[in-house]
């Protein structure tokens, strides 16, 4: 069953919200952090299925867990959801009081419960999202639009590659990948083989991306007043 929210959470675009209150309708519950690629690759996902779904009945509501420093900040998690164009509700999890709840594992993980709030489908990571659509559409009884992955990568049954592990800090040195992002703070420029990137808030920059999953050589250089807290590294179709 869902667990309840902590009473003291701070809240974006609800004044607050609790999970008894949600009982009758399905509830999708999406752990992101705004400074990590992988949930801003998915958050694209998520706000669609809030837009889509949410006059059929849907209650979507990202839990904000911060994974890095700059984003357990409440200010910036509250810029950041302004900046992204997030229109859902958003729970600041500054504390992980509800990643404990849920024993969750990891970013992006998605928890779709059913209008009695048993759990019915999850997912940990990037992708399935042909299959969460749909799961979701089953529990509003609607047919679902035809489903348009973002990225060749996002495609049912797509081949990926392994790519290289995440680094901590300004990486440079080899790497195989379908792209490199950069995770910052602070203000100023930030250089990646040779192209510049500003950098005025915290969050994550892509500053390479290929076709397809590719081997390379990565040249990275921050600038005064630039933090890089990560080196990321996405998946890529398979050569």
């Amino acid at each position: 069953m869902a667990p309840p929210f902590p009473r003291d959470l701070e809240w974006v675009n609800v004044a607050t919200l609790r999970m008894d209150q949600q009982l009758g309708r399905p509830v999708l519950v999406e752990f992101w952090d705004f400074c990590r690629p992988n949930s801003i690759r998915t958050l694209p996902y998520v706000k669609a299925w809030h837009e889509r779904y949410g006059d059929a009945g849907l209650r979507v509501i990202g839990v904000h867990s911060p994974g890095f420093e700059p984003s357990a900040d409440p200010a910036a998690v509250r810029a950041a959801v302004r900046r992204l164009g997030v229109a859902h509700a958003v729970a600041i999890d500054s504390a992980l009081e509800v990643w404990q709840l849920y024993g969750n594992r990891g970013w992006p993980a998605r928890y779709l419960f059913d209008p009695s709030q048993a759990l019915v489908d999850y997912h940990y990571g990037e992708g399935a999202y042909h299959e969460t659509e749909r799961a979701i559409a089953e529990l509003l009884g609607v047919e679902p639009e035809p489903f348009s992955p973002l990225r060749p990568e996002d495609a049912p049954g797509a081949a990926l590659a392994p790519q290289t592990a995440d680094q901590a800090g300004a990486y440079s040195g080899p790497y195989e990948a379908g792209g490199v992002w950069v995770v910052v703070s602070g203000r100023g420029e930030l250089v990646a083989n040779d192209r510049a990137f500003a950098v005025d808030a915290p969050g994550c920059l892509p500053v390479l991306e290929h076709e397809r999953h590719a081997a390379g050589l990565l040249e990275l250089h921050p600038g005064d007043g630039v933090t890089v807290h990560a080196t990321c590294f996405t998946p890529g179709l398979a050569a």
